[in-house]
């Protein structure tokens, strides 16, 4: 399926990483989220319910970063992967979780972890 639903640049304060100070000061982690969905029933009816609200799936990615500190970025990605996935229209989703403040004593552009989940591989929460 081709459809899709992309939602970019979603930024939020949290406490992850491995790091005493990460967990204790906190910062900026950016998400990008793709979930692909058949959006054809939406298109034909123009109604909101017929698609997954993307306020919504902001709010509840906001939700998993804002909430308890995790360690790694992997498992804050997979969390709201599984999150996504609980909605049964869902077949597949794509979670890019950027940590733009990383603690590496270097000059970077960006680090990023890359979850992508299907319904049905068993991962994330899928079923």
């Amino acid at each position: 399926m081709s459809d899709r639903i992309e939602l970019r640049g979603l930024t939020v304060r949290g406490n992850h990483g491995v790091f005493e100070h990460e967990k204790r000061d906190g910062q900026d982690f950016v998400v990008d989220i793709v979930v692909w969905l058949d959006l054809a029933p939406a298109a034909a009816s123009d109604d909101l319910t017929d698609t997954l609200h993307y306020g919504e799936l902001a709010e509840r990615a906001a939700a998993i970063i804002a909430g308890p500190g995790r360690d790694l970025i992997e498992t804050v990605a997979g969390e709201i992967a599984g999150e996504v996935l609980t909605d049964p229209r869902v077949t597949r989703v794509e979670v890019t979780l950027h940590k733009p403040s990383a603690p590496i004593p270097l000059t970077f552009g960006d680090v990023a972890v890359v979850i992508d989940r299907s319904r049905g591989d068993g991962a994330g929460g899928a079923s």
